[in-house]
């Protein structure tokens, strides 16, 4: 599957410029609407290392207001959350009504990092498809509007920005020793990113697969896909019927 992903797909610094100012307008006016509708919102966002979750998460909260939003960096489980189901801390850092929150990185972790370093033993991630299916479904069926993204790049290109962030100062500390163990691993990690796909990419919570590449057209990429479905998700028909209601026409002098 993800052997079909275009990779070389690109935008040009000018392209880029006038689609992520466009989008950005757009997407603020889209999470006023999130707050009026009082619709929780969910953005999840897995990738491979250096794809640049980071950079797409920046530029989709760019222009919200801050107010609307909350980020979730999700690292290894430690304290309380360690102590639970794997789940437990995601239902706790579920959007209230009204509220965007933004997972980087994120509860498939249990069949991706969980499932390849032998964290969870494989009947735990096995039943993990299942038990990921029925909770995104419980929180579609709640109202929540749920977008997820994997951003995908090539090994080359990955490489490639692990050797710029090991070669740049204020970049070096992006880059550990797990980044490059991983790396090692790439081949079991694609078995694992192509079961997640194929498993849990359902009719009401399917996967967005980024072509990263190039980080300025994922980032596009990125925001077209979360206008779309917050203007699908949203019932916009209402702002219509108001703006017809609110503002009649003068007629003319005769």
């Amino acid at each position: 599957m993800l052997e079909t992903i275009d990779l070389t797909q690109c935008l040009t610094p000018a392209d880029y410029k006038t689609r992520l100012t466009a989008l950005q307008v757009r997407l603020s006016k889209l999470g006023f609407q999130v707050y009026q509708q009082q619709r929780p919102v969910i953005l999840a966002f897995e990738g491979w290392d250096a794809a640049g979750k980071g950079g797409a998460i920046r530029r989709v909260t760019e222009r919200l207001d801050p107010r609307g939003y909350v980020v979730h960096a999700i690292s290894a489980p430690k304290g309380d959350d360690a102590e639970h189901h794997y789940l437990w801390r995601f239902w706790r850092r579920l959007p209230e009504a009204g509220q965007i929150a933004i997972f980087d990185r994120t509860w498939y972790g249990r069949v991706l990092v969980e499932r390849i370093e032998g964290f969870a033993s494989e009947d735990e991630w096995w039943r993990a498809y299942r038990e990921i299916n029925q909770f995104e479904r419980k929180l579609v069926d709640y109202g929540t509007i749920l977008v997820k993204f994997w951003l995908h790049i090539s090994q080359e290109e990955q490489l490639a920005r692990f050797e710029g962030r090991r070669d740049t100062a204020y970049k070096s500390w992006k880059l550990t020793d797990e980044d490059w163990r991983n790396r090692e691993k790439w081949g079991d990690y694609v078995a694992a990113v192509e079961d997640m796909l194929l498993k849990t990419s359902t009719t009401i919570a399917p996967w967005t697969v980024v072509p990263s590449n190039d980080k300025l057209f994922a980032r596009v990429y990125v925001l077209q896909t979360v206008v779309n479905a917050l203007e699908r998700g949203l019932d916009l028909s209402f702002e219509a019927s108001q703006d017809a209601t609110s503002k009649p026409k003068k007629k003319k002098k005769k």
